[in-house]
């Protein structure tokens, strides 16, 4: 399995609604991928910005692929996140997972 983790930076006075958008749009597109086991998305508020990270986990490459396209690595945007975002990162981070429990 392999954990997938995206950052974005949002000014504080729009993170309500980059995460609802987040929320609706985004999480709905991960989990429509096959080989998609999780999603989440971690906020934290700062004095003037916002820090967002979805951290997803996949069955495999094949899945991410499927969803980011053949550069793994590259960071994949919705045209919706130039409203919210302050820059866009060019590069996600993949860790292999070697444990992972859920309850449900």
């Amino acid at each position: 399995m392999i954990c997938r983790i995206w950052h974005g930076i949002t000014p504080r006075s729009r993170a309500d609604a980059y995460a609802s958008f987040l929320e609706q749009h985004a999480v709905a597109d991960y989990r429509s991928v096959p080989g998609n086991r999780s999603v989440a998305v971690l906020r934290r508020d700062e004095a003037e910005v916002t820090h967002f990270l979805t951290v997803t986990h996949w069955d495999a490459e094949e899945s991410i692929r499927a969803f980011a396209g053949d550069d793994l690595l590259k960071a994949r945007y919705y045209p919706e996140d130039g409203d919210y975002l302050l820059e866009f990162e060019p590069r996600v981070r993949h860790f292999v997972v070697t444990a992972f429990a859920s309850r449900g």
